[in-house]
């Protein structure tokens, strides 16, 4: 028959034990402000996403917020705005992208402002006659043209004006970001 000795713990057992344990406990609590400290501050998550009021706009007219400081275009198109970025053929784009990939409501065109070349901001949202060659947005700076969607068409900018993440909250609401 085989015995096993086992020893029974000691004090000086139980002391390592302890220390190891209160080391532990000093290591989170040094270690917790330090990693709470990268954490937004409430500026920043205050600016993550905002709620537009979009039940006073008009067929046609469209409106300019400020999103995470940057100019965000809220457009509520025509019917034949709508039928011009739905018929454009595919291959004519330099970003193709159709016209449903952008647009949560066929009515509702959320984009950001900024032009994808050097980041100034289209022209093209309160007057009619500096909506470029597509009917859409122009930026004076380098000459790109965007269309009723969004969409590159002619110019040096590489992409299509950013559609940031939103949702429709109500019919006459959205959440931007």
């Amino acid at each position: 028959m085989a015995t096993t000795d086992t020893d029974e713990p000691t004090r000086r057992d139980f002391l390592y034990v302890a220390t190891g344990a209160f080391a532990a406990v000093g290591v989170a609590g040094i270690a917790w402000p330090l990693i709470d400290q990268m954490n937004p501050d409430a500026s920043a998550l205050a600016l993550a996403s905002i709620e537009v009021d979009i039940s006073n706009i008009e067929v046609g007219q469209s409106i300019t917020v400020k999103w995470r400081g940057k100019p965000v275009f809220i457009r509520r198109r025509t019917e034949q705005e709508i039928a011009e970025a739905e018929s454009v053929n595919l291959d004519d784009l330099r970003d193709p992208q159709t016209d449903e990939q952008r647009v949560i409501k066929p009515e509702w065109l959320v984009m950001v402002g900024i032009c994808t070349h050097l980041g100034c901001v289209p022209k093209g949202q309160k007057v009619a006659d500096e909506k470029g060659d597509y009917d859409g947005w122009f930026c004076p700076c380098h000459g790109s043209h965007y269309d009723t969607s969004g969409r590159i068409r002619l110019g040096p900018a590489p992409l299509n004006l950013e559609v940031p993440e939103y949702a429709f909250l109500s019919d006459d609401k959205i959440k931007i970001g």
